[in-house]
């Protein structure tokens, strides 16, 4: 009886079951194939140096197979090597892997071969594939490389080499390589790659989307979760984010991301994980001083492989990015939140500076809206890849006929005529959306009911009513502007739970202008019919439903959203809504009731009575500025009104004393209202003045704290004027 057991034949080889599971699972590499089987049919023609690079878990080693499969079929032998066999990592260990991989190919024993012989085995090169994977850990010997052996290899020899980094400088800038050297960059799967796969994985497609979008077509992402899904079973429920699943987290970082080399790059890496584009001036304004310079944390960002340089700055891999902004939130929230806070400040400053070109407002805004992505409500709104794609123009001549045919078409003929009212009337209101490639995707009309005619106003039955609403609720004064989004109309569609093109161009160019424009008083948003799905959107961003202000157009009722700047300024705006993206506890801002809208007559008369009442507590409270916006924005929670208005009204004063030309002005305050004489006469007597001309300064100086301070309720501000 024998105690030997029989070889496997070939063909039963367990080896082989893998293979085939390998092969049935690749799909979304038919370009980076393509490029390999040009350089099989046509090697003279080609290249003879194919650089593969990626992060970890991206596919370079099952894209190496592939390529070795398809060397075998073209009657090629490829020639296995892996960075983590060659030990140690110099030309000697080099050539023994070479010579290891070439006696296995070969059939031939162990024992015989060569290690310097490996070049007569070679031949031509033409029956060869020299596939290496894992690339980087070659590092010490890569000069050797590129200088010495590859320029011995044979002519014909298609090498390709796979590693985590980009080639280095030593290939990019000789001249010699530059027609023989072939770069990839492997990123995730195209979607239908992406989509192959889960049909492969028997994935139910209800599911497809939601992986498709957790995983951005990472491979290793991919596998990961779909393998989750096949515990759970067929009641499998999905993560809404990344962050709900620390462990998919950690186990992707530990895979993607060496570990950082200090605290300094981490935080580092934790912004590019967060922000859209980084660049030395983001990281100089986010990291609280670093150890390590700037500029030095900014290169090695620059080097990481899932980092791509934009005209804009850094841009981290969408997986990537992902799995660092969750592990931050997971383990961390409070230091996530400053992170936001710094970033979203930055941008904002950035956005509104002078200096800042057209062009990249539009980026820095793209940039301020994608720190929205992953708020539940805004993110399910806007299209984030369109962020920094399409653009808005003014409308021109030769559009009217197009966007009154479109109007007409998407939403009927009596919108189409008030859409030909108003761009007869405020034709610089109206925007026309474009995609990357000029084509017009919508357009929006953004009219100033303030500067409209009474008669225009009051024929369309949709500014109408939002003027009126602004009439009985906060009348606007003098110069205040009155804003109203009177049409959104979208080339491809009338379903407003597909608007993300159109609305997100209207979002991001709302929010410029939000930060950007002079006083207002009223912003409506009336464009929209379906209450249910934006009143949590609209709300997110201040902008509340009012009934009221609501209108029909035909057959259709428009529901109206608004927000009146003069109670809810822009600075707390930022505040509020950076809260909100966080997902933080926010605080009504109307906390104190409703605030008065004064005019600057009213205004000025409640300024004199509060600095007569200034020392009076019980009479101060009383004073209408104490239910003022101004008031409300100076004031601490805990703080009561009428002594945030006092201290108000004592730097208004002490302001004056800071400039020469105004210094008289503020020693008759003082010794008037602030350290008050016992009667206005001996107030002049200790300053020195008649009586006549003490009034006229007294006159002069309440005027000059009244236009101060109202300059201040008008544009929300609280310093210094």
């Amino acid at each position: 009886m024998s105690s030997g057991a029989t070889t496997p034949q070939p063909e039963r080889r367990l080896a082989n079951r893998i293979d085939r599971g390998r092969r049935r699972r690749f799909v979304g590499r038919s370009a980076e194939l393509e490029l390999f089987e040009s350089a099989l049919a046509e090697p003279d023609q080609t290249f003879n140096v194919l650089f593969v690079y990626g992060p970890g878990g991206i596919g370079k080693s099952t894209l190496l197979d592939a390529y070795a499969d398809h060397a075998a079929r073209a009657g090629r032998t490829p020639l296995r090597i892996d960075g983590y066999g060659v030990s140690p990592p110099t030309p000697e260990g080099f050539r023994a892997a070479l010579a290891d991989a070439i006696t296995e190919a070969l059939g031939l024993p162990a024992d015989e071969h060569v290690p310097n012989g490996f070049l007569d085995r070679l031949g031509d090169g033409s029956r060869w594939v020299l596939l290496i994977d894992t690339f980087e850990l070659l590092a010490p010997i890569e000069s050797w490389f590129t200088d010495r052996l590859l320029p011995q290899l044979p002519a014909e020899l298609i090498v390709v080499l796979a590693g985590r980094l980009p080639p280095s400088a030593r290939w990019l800038a000789d001249p010699g390589w530059r027609d023989l050297l072939r770069v990839i960059s492997l990123r995730g799967l195209p979607p239908d790659g992406t989509r192959q796969y889960l049909e492969i994985e028997q994935v139910p497609p209800a599911l497809h989307q939601r992986v498709a979008g957790l995983t951005h077509g990472h491979p290793l992402a991919l596998s990961l979760l779909v393998d989750a899904i096949h515990r759970a079973g067929p009641d499998a429920e999905l993560p809404a984010s990344l962050a709900e699943d620390p462990d998919l987290v950690r186990a992707l970082l530990n895979r993607l991301i060496d570990t950082a080399p200090s605290t300094d790059h981490l935080a580092a890496l934790q912004v590019c994980g967060h922000a859209r584009h980084v660049t030395e001036a983001l990281l100089r304004a986010v990291l609280e001083e670093p150890a390590v310079p700037v500029p030095a944390l900014f290169g090695w960002l620059r080097g990481q492989t899932f980092v791509d340089e934009t005209a804009a700055g850094l841009r981290c891999h969408d997986l990537v990015r992902d799995l660092l902004d969750a592990d931050l939130r997971w383990r961390d929230q409070e230091r996530y939140g400053a992170l936001h806070r710094r970033i979203r400040a930055s941008l904002v400053e950035r956005l509104r500076a002078r200096e800042i070109s057209p062009a990249d407002r539009r980026t820095v805004m793209a940039d301020l809206l994608f720190l929205l992505r992953h708020h539940p409500v805004a993110g399910a709104h806007w299209d984030w890849g369109l962020l920094g794609s399409g653009y808005t123009d003014p409308v021109t001549d030769a559009d009217r006929p197009a966007l009154i045919a479109l109007t007409e078409r998407q939403q009927g003929r009596e919108q189409a005529r008030w859409v030909e009212h108003w761009l007869d009337r405020q034709p610089e209101a109206f925007l026309v959306f474009r995609g990357e490639d000029g084509s017009m995707l919508g357009f929006a009309g953004y009219l100033s009911l303030d500067r409209a005619a009474p008669a225009d106003r009051d024929a369309d039955p949709g500014t109408r009513a939002m003027w009126d609403y602004a009439q009985r609720y906060g009348r606007p004064r003098p110069g205040e502007l009155v804003k109203a989004w009177r049409f959104l109309v979208d080339r491809d569609t009338v379903d407003e739970r597909q608007l993300q093109a159109s609305g997100t161009m209207l979002g991001a160019f709302h929010t410029q202008d939000i930060l950007l424009r002079p006083r207002t008083a009223w912003d409506f948003v009336g464009t929209y019919t379906d209450l249910d799905h934006w009143r949590a959107f609209l709300g997110h961003l201040d902008f509340h439903h009012l009934p009221e202000a609501g209108y029909r157009i035909g057959g259709t009722a428009y529901e109206v959203f608004g927000h009146d700047w003069r109670r809810i300024g822009i600075a707390e705006w930022i505040d509020l809504t950076a809260a909100r993206e966080l997902g933080e506890p926010v605080e009504q801002p109307h906390r104190r009731g409703t605030e008065l809208v004064l005019s600057h007559e009213e205004f000025g008369a409640a300024v004199r009575d509060a600095l007569r009442a200034l020392h009076r507590p019980a009479e101060l409270a009383g004073n209408p500025l104490v239910g003022s916006a101004l008031v409300r924005r100076a004031g601490e929670p805990d703080l009561p009104p009428e002594q945030a208005l006092a201290g108000l009204l004592r730097d208004a004063v002490a302001e004056l004393r800071d400039d020469p030309r105004s210094e008289p002005l503020h020693r008759v305050l003082d010794r008037t209202f602030v350290r008050p004489a016992p009667s206005q006469e001996k107030a002049a007597e200790l300053l020195g003045l008649p009586f006549s001309t003490y009034r006229r300064h007294r006159d002069r100086a309440v005027e000059a704290v009244t236009e101060r301070l109202w300059q201040r309720e008008l544009d929300g501000s609280t310093g210094s004027a």
